[in-house]
């Protein structure tokens, strides 16, 4: 009587007949669509099919490497030989075009990471497939993705790369070279990004604003005639309007001006209540003032500059009253403040109160410690602007969920 086990052994492998068979299928299923029926195929891949089930890894290797070039496989076939070893998968999710979205996704939960990256790296990714493999995480995958030209990133896509590149520092560079990246989301990550991406963010992603202003300057005399009573008019249009300096804080203050502030600030230090205290004058809000004079890199000090039409003696003064290093050991200027001085001459007024407002509107508007969470949809008092507004959604990406 045959050993039960010996057969077991020999039946990856099988007869002549049954590695002829298979060869025969195969050959098949690769047959040019001219030559065959849509019909014939699908059975012939269906019967191929049960047969890999039993074959060896280099049977399906070979499969995989003729069906990878049809336009027209069979889809669960695709399907199965996708999810097996890597080296068996590569030919199929680096070449084949049969596959949709849908087995992509499917494919997506059932495989290796370095599928996924195959996956990331095709030549066409579709958004729904970007979306699943950005909220993965994976940072092979990831990185793969972004540098892929093919693959399209969804506005949904892009704000999960952001929150990622927080803890991620150098998907920051890779994500500013994304033609997708939206305005909201590069001043976003501008906070956490690295030094020339920094600079990039600020020349590529600042607009001027010069034409919406002049589209809107009958409505200034409007809402003056209001008595600025519309809040959310207010707020757009602060957004809006060229003055960036507060007028009535400074007729409040007890400083003659933002200069003379900064200069008290140079020789008594820079303490809470001076943050805030310029955050006024500067026609911003004290979570704004904080986050920019507590930011280590120094651009945002260089933005809150230029915007409000301080000179070199204010910059100077406000970097000196951080405590932050004018010179070098060698008494050489320090590449930090060069660096400063360098970002400042850079930008224009007009794009430096344009970032410097986005950064007020989108913080300062939406900033809690204990935000709660959005309402839910059956919520009497479900407001779109939980789930929609740009400003919540910069906010929620600066300071975290």
């Amino acid at each position: 009587m045959s050993d039960p086990i010996a057969f077991e052994e020999h039946a990856g492998e099988g007869g002549l007949a049954r590695r002829t068979l298979l060869r025969r299928l195969i050959d098949f299923i690769a047959m040019p669509a001219s030559q065959v029926a849509p019909q014939d195929r699908s059975m012939g891949g269906d019967i191929l099919l049960d047969m890999l089930f039993h074959a060896t890894d280099s049977d399906r290797l070979l499969c995989a490497k003729r069906i990878a070039v049809l336009s027209d496989a069979p889809r669960r076939l695709l399907r199965y030989l996708a999810q097996c070893n890597i080296d068996i998968a590569r030919p199929l999710l680096e070449d084949s075009e049969s596959f949709d979205s849908s087995d992509l996704l499917e494919i997506i939960d059932q495989v290796t990471p370095d599928h996924r990256v195959l996956i990331a790296k095709r030549k066409r990714v579709p958004a729904v497939v970007s979306d699943q493999l950005a909220r993965r995480g994976e940072i092979s995958a990831v990185k793969a993705l972004i540098q892929n030209k093919g693959a399209e990133l969804s506005e949904t896509a892009i704000d999960i790369l952001v929150e990622r590149s927080r803890k991620e520092g150098d998907l920051s560079s890779l994500l500013i070279t994304r033609l997708e990246l939206k305005p909201a989301q590069a001043m976003a990550m501008f906070w956490w990004s690295d030094r020339d991406t920094r600079r990039t963010i600020l020349q590529r992603h600042a607009a001027d604003r010069g034409e919406m202003v002049n589209m809107c300057a009958d409505v200034f005399a409007i809402a003056a005639k209001e008595g600025w009573s519309d809040p959310v008019a207010r707020k757009t249009l602060q957004l809006i309007e060229r003055r960036q300096r507060n007028r009535q804080a400074i007729e409040r203050s007890e400083f003659e001006s933002l200069e003379a502030a900064i200069e008290t600030a140079a020789t008594m230090g820079m303490s809470p209540e001076m943050v805030e205290e310029i955050g006024y004058l500067a026609g911003i809000k004290p979570v704004t003032s904080a986050k920019i004079l507590s930011d280590t890199g120094g651009e945002g000090i260089a933005v809150l500059c230029k915007a409000t039409g301080l000179k070199r003696p204010s910059l100077k003064n406000l970097w000196i009253s951080l405590k932050r290093p004018l010179e070098a050991d060698d008494g050489t200027p320090h590449m930090l403040y060069e660096h400063l001085q360098e970002t400042y001459d850079l930008l224009s007024v007009a794009k430096a109160q344009t970032t410097l407002r986005y950064w007020n509107w989108s913080l300062s508007s939406s900033y809690s410690p204990n935000q709660a969470q959005p309402p839910s949809l059956d919520d009497a008092h479900a407001n779109d602007e939980s789930a929609f507004s740009t400003s919540r959604r910069t906010a929620s990406l600066v300071f975290g969920s």
